[in-house]
């Protein structure tokens, strides 16, 4: 039963997110406007298009969840695997099943590790350094280098 599930869900979203699904979606959407003065806009004509739409969006929601669950797990090992051969510590090999708390205090751990990355690189820049602010995180920093005129 898995395996043909895995086999259904996996062939599905693949389908389902090429242009030629949209243009399929696109068409029945058109079609059924052009169908609509010929059942004079009816309760009937608009059940034609709700009930499929709203059926196929049931189904959709367990096949994108299954995909979604699969790309996680598929990443969380890939990370792993990174984590286990570097010179990380080790408890972020099963953060996923770490609590909110937990993962607020590694999240404010790594803002503060940023931030003082950001200042040891002030010190090191050249005097003729001036910094923008873009977005609300990071600065980028300009550097000015003379040109052969002025040296």
């Amino acid at each position: 039963m898995k395996k043909a599930w895995r086999k259904v869900a996996n062939a599905t979203a693949e389908g389902a997110g090429t242009p030629w699904a949209f243009l399929a979606a696109l068409s029945v959407v058109v079609l059924w406007g052009l169908v609509g003065p010929m059942m004079d806009f009816s309760e009937q004509w608009q059940l034609l298009i709700n009930t499929p739409t709203t059926i196929v969006t049931f189904l959709m929601m367990f096949l994108l969840q299954h995909s979604q669950n699969k790309d996680a797990r598929a990443m969380n090992l890939k990370l792993d695997e990174l984590i286990r051969i570097s010179h990380a510590r080790n408890v972020f090999a099963d953060l996923e099943d770490a609590d909110e708390e937990t993962l607020e205090k590694f999240r404010e751990e790594f803002r503060r590790f940023r931030q003082r990355e950001a200042g040891a690189r002030l010190t090191s820049l050249p005097p003729t350094a001036r910094f923008d602010e873009i977005g609300n995180d990071e600065p980028t920093v300009t550097v000015k280098v003379p040109s052969d005129d002025q040296t």
